[in-house]
C-alpha cells in the first residue's frame, strides 16, 4: 500500500479562481515581453490540452498554434485526441513528422535504448517548436505540471523546455480538475497519462505509482514541509516516501538554471536576478 489517500481536499482547487490567475499570467507575460502568440506543442494529453485551452482564452484563438509532431512509434489516438483538442479550442494546427529527424541521429549510431530514444523525440520536439517561435514571432508555451517537475519525469532541454509555463505550479490531479472546468474533451481527460515515447508506455507504469497517490504525499512532503515521521503518520508507506523523496532530490538540478561559477561581483541567478533585464 502506498497511501491511506487521506487528506485529498488539500489538492482541490477553486478552478474559476485558477483559470483567471493562468489567463492573466499568459497574457500579461507574453505581452510584456512584445509578443502577441503563443505556441503549444500538442501531445493529444491532459496537460498541453490544458496549456491549448487557456492560451486561446488568453490571446485568442487566432493567435496561438498547436503544433503536432508525431514519431512512427506514436499511437494513433495520441494524434486524433491532439486534432480533437485544437478544434474545440478553435486553434489551427500545423504537424510535423519528426521521424526523419530522429531516425537521422539514432539508425547510424544504432541507439536502441528506450530513454535515449525517448530523449531524442523529446529533443527533437522543441527544436520544431522553437524554430516555429521565431518563424511565427511567437512563444512557446510549457505544458509541464508540478508533480512532473518535482519527481524529474521530464527531458532537460526538451519537454522541460518553454519561455513561460502556466501548469508549473499544478499537480496533476489539479491539472486534471482545470481540465474539466475548460471543458477538455472527455477522452483526453479520462486517458492513461503518457509521454508517448515507445508503444505500451505510461507514466504510471514508469513511476510505479499513481499520480494520485504520488500528489498526495508531495503536497504533504513539499508543500506542508512534514517530516518523514508525520508521512508515515498519515498513512503513506516507508518505502514510498523514500522512493520520491529520493527522486525530488536527485532531479534538482532538472529544475534551476545552468550553474554559473561566480568570479564577479553580480553573477547570473546568484546575485543578480532581477524578473526583468532592464535596469541596473
Amino acid at each position: 500500500m502506498e497511501t491511506a489517500g487521506r487528506h485529498t481536499e488539500a489538492l482541490s482547487v477553486n478552478p474559476d479562481f485558477v483559470k483567471k490567475i493562468l489567463i492573466d499570467f499568459i497574457r500579461d507575460e507574453i505581452h510584456n515581453v512584445g509578443f502577441r502568440k503563443g505556441i503549444v506543442g500538442l501531445s493529444g494529453g491532459v496537460d498541453s490540452a490544458v496549456a491549448l485551452f487557456l492560451a486561446a482564452a488568453a490571446l485568442g484563438k487566432e493567435n496561438v498554434l498547436a503544433v503536432l509532431m508525431p514519431y512512427r512509434t506514436s499511437s494513433p489516438e495520441s494524434l486524433s485526441d491532439a486534432r480533437l483538442a485544437a478544434a474545440e479550442a478553435g486553434v489551427a494546427t500545423e504537424i510535423v513528422e519528426i521521424t526523419p529527424m530522429v531516425d537521422a541521429y539514432l539508425t547510424p549510431l544504432s541507439i536502441t535504448e528506450k530513454i535515449r530514444a525517448g530523449n531524442v523525440m523529446a529533443r527533437q520536439r522543441m527544436i520544431v517548436l522553437y524554430d516555429i517561435s521565431s518563424r511565427d514571432n511567437a512563444l512557446v508555451i510549457g505544458t509541464s505540471n508540478k508533480t512532473e517537475i518535482l519527481l524529474g519525469y521530464g527531458t532537460l532541454f526538451g519537454d522541460l523546455a518553454c519561455a513561460i509555463n502556466p501548469l508549473g505550479d499544478l499537480y496533476k490531479t489539479q491539472v486534471w480538475q482545470l481540465a474539466e472546468a475548460l471543458s477538455v474533451p472527455r477522452t483526453i481527460i479520462g486517458k492513461k497519462p503518457s509521454a508517448d515515447l515507445w508503444e505500451g508506455q505510461t507514466d504510471e507504469g514508469e513511476f510505479g505509482f499513481s499520480y494520485q497517490n504520488a500528489d498526495q504525499l508531495l503536497f504533504q512532503m513539499v508543500d506542508e514541509r512534514r517530516t518523514d515521521a508525520e508521512l508515515r503518520d498519515l498513512g503513506h508507506a516507508a518505502d514510498f516516501i523514500a522512493k520520491v523523496r529520493n527522486m525530488v532530490q536527485t532531479n534538482q538540478f532538472k529544475r534551476r538554471p545552468p550553474l554559473i561559477a561566480k568570479v564577479s561581483n553580480r553573477t547570473f541567478n546568484v546575485d543578480f536576478r532581477y524578473a526583468r533585464d532592464w535596469g541596473t
